[in-house]
């Protein structure tokens, strides 16, 4: 997924953010609410007097020639050097064995993440009902394939005056002799053989750019999986003034959030894992070997869906930056400050714009005081295959990304990895100071696996580094050489 198709195709994005809703100013059946029509400054502005804050900061510019650009000086970049303790229980103890893993320590970093980072999914979700709409017998590149059309109905009986139909796609082997392990991928894909692009926002992305690999998803299928395209605006706008439409509106009845509910990212992977439930019922489909993918925005969603539910299998986290495998506490590139700002507050709960607050009822707070840091998103992966994928600055992989950031993410998520018996990076636990390895030596020996690519904003160039590394710690082939 170029960075330039994510431009050209942005207006498409846009035209879907509403997918699911309903014209905000109709009013809903008798006796029920009328949906809130905001814009998403009045949302932001909401969100903030529920919390007190009276002016958040300002987050950094991308422009390097602005006043206020990001910070790009590495000695400037760790004002909060140490990280919260990964193997610490909040009353001190430490972490010791697996049991203290998953009774003690890995609930207090998922409640922190759902309270003040991420939100809560709410406990009375409704239920999704899948129905194939579509199939075709067709060929990706040269190999046959049955592709499938489902739309996911959620249930809105509670609120008929907000749809939402999850749209999603599935391409497996038509020569498959069995189940097939499936790669699930956040974006806007075509369904093989159709004549038109299939369902509202089903787009396909053309061939690959010439001289380049083989598009992901023909390189799965010749590896013998199959794929899966979920189209993440048709759950939930990518935008502040969608948060009481899609499916955080249809839970809260077209009303604003709470404080600590949902924000965009956890209401994606939320989709992500009604679609894994249709999954686990398709007979061509091997249930326990779904990964999930994204690149950007949609990595941050892809780590945050394999964080959360431990069903998927692996996953590859592109270019996810600040919200996804970036720290928080870094001061370099994109900032928490941008991520409680109007443009980007809706990916998060509500409870996060607390940690760009300059004037609050409770004072000020900073990236310092968030409680959880992206290793621990990344830990609560662990011991399920979790790679880590960036490109460089030159070609677009920007600098506001922090690649740096990340690996240090990495490599303090690494105890973890170790603790439940999976291999981490190898590179030690000293994050202040791990030296990022060179571009294209990528760090694939273990079940938390780096590698940085030569390409731009976008994992395609190591999909084939992805493949063959997935199959190994999915049992899917013997132990081999690989390049690294």
């Amino acid at each position: 997924m170029q960075s330039n198709i994510f431009k050209t195709f942005l207006p498409v994005f846009a035209a879907c953010a509403a997918l699911g809703a309903v014209p905000a100013h109709r009013m809903a059946g008798a006796g029920e609410t009328e949906l809130r029509k905001w814009t998403t400054q009045e949302d932001h502005q909401n969100m903030m007097e529920q919390l007190g804050i009276r002016k958040l900061r300002p987050g950094p510019s991308g422009n390097e020639s602005a006043p206020n650009h990001a910070n790009y000086d590495e000695s400037l970049a760790n004002p909060f050097p140490d990280l919260p303790e990964v193997l610490t229980l909040k009353n001190g103890e430490k972490v010791a064995t697996a049991e203290m893993w998953w009774k003690k320590r890995r609930p207090e970093i998922v409640e922190d993440f759902e309270r003040e980072v991420l939100g809560r999914v709410p406990p009375g979700a409704p239920k999704v009902t899948w129905k194939i709409t579509e199939t075709t017998e067709a060929k990706v590149g040269e190999r046959p394939v049955i592709g499938k059309q489902l739309v996911g109905h959620v249930d809105n009986s509670t609120f008929p005056a907000i749809s939402v139909d999850i749209q999603m796609i599935l391409v497996t082997p038509a020569d498959a002799k069995g189940p097939v392990p499936v790669m699930m991928m956040f974006g806007f894909g075509r369904l093989p053989g159709s004549k038109t692009p299939s369902g509202r926002g089903g787009w396909g992305f053309g061939p690959p750019p010439s001289g380049g690999d083989p598009p992901a998803t023909e390189q799965l299928l010749a590896a013998g999986w199959g794929y899966v395209y979920i189209n993440p605006t048709s759950i939930q706008a990518d935008n502040g003034a969608g948060l009481t439409q899609g499916i955080i509106g249809l839970v809260n009845k077209g009303q604003s959030r709470k404080p600590d509910d949902w924000g965009a990212l956890r209401a994606w992977a939320w989709g992500a894992s009604r679609g894994l439930d249709y999954l686990e019922t398709d007979e061509a489909v091997d249930a326990r070997r779904v990964g999930i993918e994204g690149v950007s925005r949609y990595g941050k969603a892809a780590l945050v869906t394999m964080a959360f539910d431990t069903r998927f299998a692996v996953v590859l986290v592109g270019s996810s930056g600040e919200g996804g495998a970036k720290l928080h506490r870094r001061n370099f590139g994109e900032a928490v400050e941008n991520l409680t700002g109007a443009g980007e507050y809706h990916w998060m709960a509500g409870n996060f714009l607390k940690y760009g607050a300059a004037e609050a009822d409770f004072g000020s707070m900073n990236a310092g005081d968030i409680p959880v840091d992206a290793h621990e998103l990344i830990a609560l992966c662990a011991p399920r295959p979790t790679f880590i994928s960036y490109g460089v600055p030159e070609k677009g992989d920007a600098h506001w990304l922090d690649q740096r950031g990340s690996y240090m993410a990495a490599v303090a998520a690494g105890p973890v990895f170790r603790l439940l018996g999976a291999k981490d990076l190898g590179v030690g636990d000293d994050y202040k100071n791990a030296e990022m390895p060179p571009v294209n030596a990528g760090l694939l020996d273990g079940q938390l696996a780096w590698r940085q690519h030569d390409g731009g904003h976008t994992d395609g160039p190591n999909w084939k580094y992805f493949i063959p590394w997935a199959e190994e710690f999915l049992n899917r082939r013997p132990q081999a050489e690989r390049n690294h």
